[in-house]
């Protein structure tokens, strides 16, 4: 008889590819995991791993084992939603992943709402970037994630997970004031002698942003490297560096900066992700519907003027 909790172990093995980084996805030890792993060699009666030089990987046991663990975790959860909405019940705690210019405004109006419609629900909030997000999101860490997508880059399709789109969020140019009045009607590549604020190259904000200035006809400097787009705002509103600011960042946030439409409009798509099975359950749904009401009770702030591709 195999023991649940040790084919969950290998499956997050076979995830995340390492015995450290699984271990760490279940807050097991990694000696804890490994006996885990054992004890599965035992009631399967044949090796579910093999030393490959430093490292490990499955055998084609083991991939057998991986495959119907993920079945049954599948399985499992779906029936777990499906008992909820036979019920008719929003309650427990739902686990939820954002990004930080969603929990400025939407995400915490989305809680507030949840709490009078459904007291009996109690939403976890966390602040993660997209992709520490979707790893959280497969280890069963969270329950819900949100997620960005920017023009030219599409999100890639995570299997076993179910996606909404709820949001086209502006991107613009933020400067300061003085800026804007100049700027206004000229081209983007007059920009380019100044030192930006831009996120970092690798992440999706900052290669959105370094490609659109390419496409502009010139390489940004980075002058600041700040993933805040609060302290992005700051930086804007001295005259230091111009920055790039998608339309969460409310007008309120804004005093003392000027924005400035871009080249094509362009905007982010946002969207939220869960596990397939739980795509039904009652919490989710609920949660999905108050969090694209909110979304559609933002107005984004008031552009000045636009610069030219």
């Amino acid at each position: 008889m195999f023991q649940l909790s040790h084919l969950i172990a290998l499956a997050e093995l076979h995830r995340t590819g390492t015995v450290t980084a699984a271990a760490q996805a279940l807050n097991f030890t990694s000696s804890a995991l490994s006996q885990q792993l054992a004890r599965l060699e035992a009631e399967a009666g044949a090796p579910v791993l093999e030393r490959v030089g430093r490292g490990v990987r499955l055998t084609p046991e083991g991939l057998v084992l991986v495959r119907h663990a993920q079945q049954i975790q599948a399985e499992l959860e779906l029936a777990r939603a499906e008992v909820a909405a036979v019920r008719g019940e929003v309650a427990g705690v739902l686990r939820v992943a954002s990004f930080q210019t969603l929990l400025l405004d939407v995400v915490p109006r989305t809680v507030q709402a949840l709490a009078e419609s459904h007291p009996a629900l109690r939403i976890d909030l966390v602040h993660r970037e997209v992709l520490p997000a979707i790893h959280g999101l497969l280890a069963h860490e969270f329950d819900l994630i949100v997620g960005e997508e920017f023009p030219g880059a599409p999100a890639a399709v995570v299997d076993g997970t179910s996606r909404e789109d709820f949001l086209l969020d502006p991107l613009r140019l933020a400067v300061a004031p003085a800026e804007a009045e100049a700027l206004d009607g000229a081209r983007l590549a007059e920009l380019a002698a100044h030192r930006w604020v831009l996120d970092p190259a690798g992440s999706p904000m900052g290669q959105w942003a370094r490609s659109h200035c390419r496409d502009a006809g010139f390489e940004p400097v980075s002058g600041f490297e700040v993933t805040d787009p609060l302290l992005q705002v700051q930086l804007a509103r001295t005259g230091l560096s111009p920055a790039f600011l998608p339309g969460l960042v409310g007008a309120e946030h804004l005093n003392g900066v000027s924005l400035l439409e871009l080249p094509g409009r362009p905007h982010r798509r946002l969207y939220s992700l869960v596990r397939q099975a739980s795509a039904e359950a009652p919490a989710i749904l609920a949660f999905r519907t108050a969090m694209h009401a909110s979304a559609r009770q933002l107005r984004p702030p008031v552009a000045v003027g636009a610069v030219l591709g």
